[in-house]
């Protein structure tokens, strides 16, 4: 699964302990908390919500061909459609990374169909800098190393995430 963000569970202690110790503590459950994300591929804009509230609007680069869906491994699509958020990841290669949940089922049958491997580790991750090119990473969301602070602080494991065109 060629990705953007996963370090393998394997790195060294020291390497994980040091990301641990960045990464900043989730908010306790309140306002503050997001119960969606919406990404808008077109606007390059991610929202976080709160019962359809706006608590935070980030600028966002995509991967290197950012229009259309996701179709197969080394495409360097974003995918669009409804994930959640899966998995929080301190020892990103990008600083922060939260794991989106594609491929679904969906993607796999489409995937299948094509005879292509759907690909994976589609992630929300840091790394990012407004003086770096736009649309660089391999399918995932890209902000800035303090943004993705912000989201990992208001962002749960399980969050509903809708990708749209």
């Amino acid at each position: 699964m060629a990705g953007c963000a996963f370090e393998p569970a394997s790195a060294p202690v020291a390497t994980q302990a040091t990301a641990a110790r960045r990464a900043p503590p989730p908010l306790a459950p309140s306002e503050q908390r997001a119960d969606r994300i919406v990404v808008d591929k077109s606007e390059r804009r991610m929202q976080l919500l709160r019962e359809g509230r706006v608590l935070a609007s980030y600028r966002i680069d995509l991967g290197d061909a950012p229009s259309g869906h996701k179709h197969r491994q080394g495409d360097e699509r974003t995918p669009e459609g409804e994930y959640r958020i899966s998995e929080r990841n301190p020892n990103s290669l990008f600083h922060l990374s939260l794991r989106v949940s594609y491929p679904n089922a969906a993607d796999r049958e489409q995937a299948r169909a094509q005879g292509a491997d759907p690909g994976g580790d589609i992630m929300i991750h840091g790394g990012s800098a407004r003086w770096w090119r736009e649309d660089w990473t391999d399918g995932c969301v890209a902000v800035t190393d303090a943004e993705i602070e912000q989201i990992w602080q208001r962002v749960p494991v399980g969050t509903p995430i809708r990708i749209d065109p």
